[in-house]
């Protein structure tokens, strides 16, 4: 089982105990605004979310719950490779937590020699994200519309990109 430690954060793999605060996540209407699906109505949806999730991690994806002091903020990782996701609750927002996370995730993934590219697919309204993304070194490698159907509204993607050796490791510690 990987744990990754930053400066800020721990990133481990999911449990059972983790429905609960990331139902908080997952249920929020302002988390899920970018999020490939609606705001989950229900802790069963939740908790087949989380379980998925937990066969993912046992089955090699590199996919992470986010903590920070202790609480479950949200997830950054890998559902599959080499497509990066990553949702935090938005008391989150605005701290450099999503940067954190997400590089970390993404350093793992290069250092362990899990894939050579990380793609994203990002709403091209999305701007927090887009500007994330960049500062971390993706770079734009296209676009389409009417890519994801959410709630009966359709949405764009920008997709990027990032390439091993674009980026240099800054794992803190990893167990």
């Amino acid at each position: 089982m990987t744990t990754i430690r930053t400066e800020r954060l721990l990133l481990r793999h999911a449990r059972l105990d983790d429905v609960e605060p990331l139902h908080v996540v997952l249920s929020n209407p302002v988390a899920m605004h970018w999020w490939s699906s609606i705001p989950h109505d229900s802790l069963a949806e939740t908790k087949a979310w989380v379980e998925a999730m937990m066969e993912g991690n046992a089955a090699g994806a590199p996919d992470f719950v986010v903590e920070w002091n202790g609480r479950v903020i949200g997830k950054a990782g890998f559902w599959k490779l080499p497509d990066v996701g990553y949702i935090l609750h938005p008391d989150a927002w605005g701290k450099g937590l999503a940067r954190e996370a997400v590089g970390a995730a993404i350093d793992h993934v290069f250092v362990e020699g899990l894939t050579d590219i990380v793609t994203a697919d990002v709403d091209p309204e999305n701007t927090a994200s887009i500007h994330l993304l960049e500062r971390l070194g993706f770079v734009r490698n296209g676009s389409a519309e009417r890519t994801w159907n959410i709630g009966g509204e359709w949405k764009d993607s920008v997709y990027y990109a990032l390439q091993r050796g674009t980026k240099v490791a800054r794992l803190s510690v990893r167990s």
